[in-house]
């Protein structure tokens, strides 16, 4: 054999004690009580043996521990130390194509991330207009009758969205008409994927909304408030170019729609 054939043999053996390695630890994500080699095996579905010999290597680097005499392996600390490297600042990513929105379209855009219940304002670039929308960094809103809001809402389950109706806007549920006009407007979100408000949550203010999930599952919106009288004839303006940042966004891998 070739020295250039040994080279490519070494390579794929290579490859697939990484790949095997990888399903090993996927195995032990979510099990805080660790597993024992043979239920490893069976969930990866290799030899006990081989997963033995797996486990040793990465029990020398710490990226597996005892979880106790009796329950085998768990995952160890060199995988949390790994992953807090890893963490990605949200806001810093984001910032740009923010700025990049604001300037475009010469209007307020805000950042806000959906925590219990509320979306919290994380983040806000001005615009130009002199007459323009101020919101505050850390002010919460709710997500009924807000552009950002509704854009969170539809990335919910239905269910969720009636209990989240049912506290902030009880009178909707309680009305077929008025039920069946939001529920409808919730799947007009999910299919464009950018939210209204037209007035409603403040007389003379309206906006366009969008959202989206970070990897690690947290949900975020962006919204452009705008002045009642100007968002009228800038409204096809406005969504068109939010709908182009929500894409930018979503294309980088940090980010997902769904």
């Amino acid at each position: 054999m070739t020295d250039a054939f040994k080279s490519n043999d070494d390579s794929r053996s290579g490859i697939q004690v990484i790949a095997r390695a990888a399903a090993i630890l996927r195995s032990l994500k979510n099990e805080s009580d660790g597993l024992s080699l043979g239920q490893i095996a069976d969930r990866v579905g290799l030899p006990r043996s081989t997963v033995q010999r797996i486990v040793g290597a990465l029990q020398a680097e710490q990226f597996v521990i005892a979880a106790s005499p009796e329950r085998g392996i768990r995952l160890g600390p060199e995988i949390g130390a790994l992953a807090e490297s890893a963490r990605i600042d949200v806001l810093e990513m984001l910032r740009p194509y923010l700025v990049d929105l604001a300037r475009r379209t010469k209007e307020t855009v805000d950042l806000a991330v959906f925590r219990s219940k509320r979306l919290v304002f994380v983040d806000q670039i001005p615009g130009t207009h002199r007459l323009r929308t101020v919101s505050f960094v850390g002010e919460s809103f709710p997500l009924c009758d807000s552009a950002n809001g509704k854009a969170c809402l539809a990335k919910l389950s239905d269910k969720q969205v009636l209990a989240r109706l049912a506290e902030e806007q009880p009178s909707i549920p309680e009305d077929p008409t008025l039920l069946q006009a939001y529920q409808a407007e919730i799947e007009s979100i999910r299919e464009t994927g950018i939210a209204f408000d037209r007035d409603q949550h403040t007389v003379g203010i309206s906006a366009v909304g969008a959202a989206f999930y970070d990897l690690q599952g947290d949900l975020y919106a962006i919204s452009v408030p705008t002045p009642s009288s100007r968002f009228h004839s800038h409204e096809k303006l406005l969504t068109d170019e939010l709908s182009r940042t929500l894409a930018q966004i979503v294309a980088l891998e940090i980010f997902r729609a769904s």
